[in-house]
């Protein structure tokens, strides 16, 4: 365990209602920062360490707002022969002062050692109190950074902002929090570390953990993407069927129920990819515009993500497989293969409930229903398995681009659709990341242990290269 005089602080300081909280909130990853709306609902400082492997590593301290800035400013210009002991001398000498107790609060991290991160809210024009805050900093001697908080399209007081900046702060970088990813945040670190040099090899450390940890949860939301295709193709429900069993009734009950064991699959994999990375609090909703609102087995689900139809027929040409049978995608996401009677009659199949517009309208015919059982799943349209990734890799995009400070649904975005009008990502993959995938299926389907093993490998390796790509990408 690291010592405290090791490990970095950082006071996030700054006006009322500049968006201290935000940063704070998405620096540290933690949507437990109070955030809101109301100037000066942070009356004490709060201090958010971040914790890799058990160990804390750095810690945001989130304070209240500047309220007498010009007073402060005063008595320090006027105190400035104290040098680097000016700060602990005006909390000294105002220590019974209640209209200063917010302002000595703010100040006492400062007192302590923490750098300044200086918090503003670039929409905004300079006034002549941000002046007075931004000369109290400098008096101070602490390492600090300023950060415009600024919003992507309000960039008209950006240079005024920058140009004060430079005659006070050791760094400067526009931030927005709300917005922020996780490879700006690894930038923001990098940034801290230009701004003393005696944070240089302190924060290289929280830098390379920060890195190591996101690669660590890649590698965990790569298994827990594998384990949801597995459970999702190998699920089947068996029910007993009878000559007296209404045969329209049972197929739509197993319908549901398997629709249903599917789609809680999916979801406990979705809640589990958002607990790794730290949202733990707010259960935002996705944005109205993701396919990701649409059931599984929606049929705009199954229309606008997985390979077109071209895509399929040519990787079963390659592969020699017999999923070209799947090609038809049915009303519901359900093609053949889907139901199966056990028993007497093993080999005969359904077209599952609405599934496949060649055998919509089949019937099964001289069959003895008595003492035999129905099996819905598993899925044999390998469709479904590229369709769950789309849907896995989507929810991963919009989990780590929703940053901890924002407090509304974010606007996360999605892959263009290509002209075939897919908006998922495997419709782009190439023919070799595509046969893999149809390796892993084929290998789940025959209960190959050693194929699956080897196509396990392949399409973990597959999956993990999206997601750095995804990075490398800025997460956008």
């Amino acid at each position: 365990m690291a010592t405290s005089e090791k490990i970095p602080a950082f006071a996030i300081v700054g006006h009322p209602n500049e968006g201290k909280s935000s940063v704070v909130s998405t620096l540290a990853e933690n949507d437990r920062v109070r955030i809101s709306p109301t100037p000066g609902e942070t009356l004490v400082c709060q201090t958010f360490p971040v914790i890799i492997d058990d160990q804390e590593i750095i810690r945001f301290i989130d304070t209240p707002g500047f309220q007498n800035p010009r007073r402060i400013l005063r008595w320090m210009k006027a105190n400035e022969d104290r040098n680097d002991r000016i700060v602990p001398a005006f909390l000294d000498s105002h220590a019974d002062d209640p209209d200063l107790a917010q302002d000595r609060e703010l100040l006492t991290p400062i007192a302590q050692g923490a750098g300044v991160i200086y918090v503003v809210d670039g929409s905004r024009p300079i006034r002549s109190v941000d002046k007075a805050e931004m000369e109290v900093l400098r008096l101070t001697g602490a390492p600090r950074m300023a950060i415009i908080n600024c919003k992507e399209d309000d960039t008209e007081y950006l240079f005024q902002w920058k140009t004060a900046f430079r005659r006070h702060f050791n760094a400067i970088r526009v931030f927005n929090a709300h917005q922020a990813t996780y490879a700006e945040r690894i930038s923001l670190l990098e940034s801290l570390k230009g701004i003393d040099q005696d944070w240089i090899t302190p924060l290289a450390t929280v830098i390379s953990a920060f890195k190591k940890d996101w690669a660590h949860r890649n590698a965990l939301t790569v298994e827990i993407i594998l384990t949801m295709l597995t459970e999702s193709l190998e699920f089947s429900i068996t029910r007993n069927y009878t000559e007296k069993t209404d045969e329209e009734s049972l197929k739509k009950k197993l319908f549901e129920k398997y629709t249903q064991a599917i789609e809680k699959i999916e979801a406990i994999a979705h809640q589990r990819i958002r607990r790794l990375y730290k949202h733990n609090i707010f259960n935002y909703d996705l944005p109205r515009q993701s396919i990701i609102h649409q059931d599984l087995f929606n049929e705009e689900t199954w229309q606008v993500l997985g390979l077109t139809r071209k895509q399929l027929a040519t990787l079963a040409g390659i592969t020699g497989g017999t999923i070209g049978a799947a090609i038809d995608v049915a009303a519901h996401g359900l093609t053949f293969g889907l139901f199966t009677v056990i028993g007497s009659a093993v080999g005969a199949g359904w077209a599952a409930f609405g599934g496949g517009r060649q055998l919509a309208d089949t019937k099964v015919a001289g069959m003895t229903l008595g003492g035999q059982q129905v099996r819905v799943g598993p899925n044999e349209n390998i469709q479904f398995l590229y369709i769950l990734i789309d849907r896995a890799l989507i929810f991963y995009v919009h989990i780590i681009n929703w940053a901890h400070g924002r407090r509304d649904a974010s606007s996360s975005v999605e892959t263009e659709s290509d002209p075939s009008g897919k908006t998922g990502y495997t419709a782009n993959w190439n023919i070799g990341a595509q046969r893999k995938c149809t390796a892993f299926f084929q290998a789940i389907r025959t209960g190959d242990a050693i194929k699956k093993e080897k196509a396990d490998r392949d399409l973990r390796a597959l999956i993990q290269d999206e997601l750095k790509k995804m990075y490398a990408d800025g997460c956008r």
